[in-house]
């Protein structure tokens, strides 16, 4: 049996009170990190720059997007599919406000325990990753 696989571009957005930042997709119950597909042409900092705008608005510097690695889990909204992400560090002091597909931002404390309803990869790898390495910069 082949998985069918998604590749994104995720962030790690963390901001100026260390808290970081979740959305929610229209039409869906579940909380993940940023992001979006990896077009064809596309490195996956460029689809990440990409993806922040359309959803949040947000312009940054993908020199300053600092890749933490390749991480998979099984996808929130596709069953039957797995996600592997490229996923990068960010840290924001800049507005942020839902737009495309997103119909929810929240900001969490990354090292706390949420209510929230959470994507496998946010809830099961990046968070974990993130309270295991205590990442403050790359």
């Amino acid at each position: 049996m082949t998985t069918s696989l998604i590749r994104i571009a995720a962030a790690l957005l963390i901001g100026p009170d260390g808290r970081t930042l979740l959305v929610r997709k229209r039409g869906t119950r579940a909380f993940m990190q940023p992001g979006g597909k990896i077009e064809a042409h596309e490195q996956p900092v460029q689809a990440l720059v990409r993806e922040l705008g359309e959803e949040l608005g947000l312009r940054i510097d993908p020199a300053q997007a600092c890749h933490l690695g390749v991480f998979s889990a099984p996808a929130a909204n596709e069953p039957g599919f797995v996600v592997q992400a490229e996923v990068f560090l960010l840290n924001i002091d800049a507005p942020v406000s839902p737009a495309a597909e997103i119909e929810e931002v929240c900001w969490i404390d990354p090292v706390g325990d949420s209510d929230l309803v959470l994507a496998p990869l946010t809830g099961e790898v990046i968070l974990p990753f993130y309270r295991a390495t205590h990442l403050a910069a790359c």
